[in-house]
């Protein structure tokens, strides 16, 4: 199979049946075996049904239904874990990606090599300031952290090879961090893509502010994660050593004072309990470090979501 086109979404019916002729249309004309796996994220409208009408009328066409709402990160792991193409799109299903970026897209990983393509949606037509000026700041503050040169890392439209998808795991806020966890793993062949933009033509957005904090969140996870999961002890140890030490020094002071100079009350001294705080929290650190590669050298349990219904999958 050429193409696995993964949508995750959320109360679009109006959206799904143009957004699948669109697609249906677009391989058609470039000759690309496909499916479309729609994975529905607890839409408490008509998505369902629209979905299951779609997959009567193109055997391409497969899905999952999440119980309750998960989110996008869920949502798209779900998806990456069935999808057979060589080559995976990921776009949303509110219109505002085109499809007939897909073409160029696909010609990015097929012939150019590249691992990962992510869309660039250089012109929007999103609010400035609700939107538009937070990505750019956050997009910003990630090239900055990530080493990655992308414009738009919350770009919903990317291309991956099949090998990328099956090796990454997301959840919480990290789909848009999905470049950052494909160079931790090894893909480091990135590229970007100018895409169109277009407005949003049914429904409304599901964007929030508070999403913000939690992907700087998910950032921070990553980058801990990228260079300390398989050496934790090196990250706790070391603070836990350091600040242990600097508690010992100070407590050794201090009692070379109280014995051989003026003899005024440890106690008494202020440093004294800085000193002791010191040593607790280096020896729990310390032993934070302990635990955590403890639980890194056992295979982390992966994570579980409650699926209803599936078709095709």
């Amino acid at each position: 199979m050429d193409i696995s086109v993964v949508i995750p979404l959320l109360n679009e019916a109006d959206s799904l049946p143009e957004l699948e002729a669109w697609i249906r249309r677009g391989m058609a004309e470039h000759g690309y075996s496909y499916e479309i796996v729609f994975v529905d994220d607890g839409s408490t409208d008509n998505s369902w049904a629209v979905i299951q009408q779609l997959s009567q009328s193109n055997p391409n066409v497969k899905a999952l239904r999440f119980r309750r709402n998960y989110g996008k990160s869920p949502a798209l792991n779900e998806g990456f874990k069935i999808v057979e193409g060589d080559v995976v799109i990921t776009m949303d299903a509110d219109l505002q990606d085109s499809p007939d970026e897909i073409p160029g897209l696909f010609k990015m990983i097929k012939e150019d090599g590249y691992d990962l393509v992510s869309g660039w949606k250089k012109v929007r037509y999103d609010s400035k300031l609700m939107k538009n000026i937070p990505s750019k700041f956050f997009n910003w503050t990630t090239r900055r952290m990530s080493g990655i040169k992308l414009h738009d890392f919350n770009c919903g439209l990317k291309a991956y090879r099949n090998e990328v998808v099956k090796s990454v795991q997301v959840y919480g806020e990290m789909h848009r961090y999905i470049p950052v966890i494909a160079k931790m793993n090894g893909f480091s062949h990135i590229g970007e893509k100018v895409v169109h933009h277009q407005k949003r033509k049914y429904g409304t957005s599901k964007f929030g502010m508070s999403r913000f904090i939690r992907g700087y969140l998910d950032l921070l996870t990553i980058n801990f994660i990228s260079k300390f999961s398989n050496r934790p002890m090196h990250f706790f140890g070391m603070l836990g050593s350091i600040t242990f030490l600097i508690g010992f020094v100070i407590a050794g002071y201090l009692a070379y004072i109280r014995m051989f100079a003026d003899g005024y009350g440890m106690t008494r001294r202020p440093l004294f309990y800085f000193a002791l705080l010191a040593i607790v929290i280096g020896v729990q650190l310390f032993s934070t470090g302990f635990l955590a590669e403890m639980i890194t050298s056992t295979q982390r349990e992966k994570r579980v979501y409650s699926i209803s219904e599936r078709i095709n999958a």
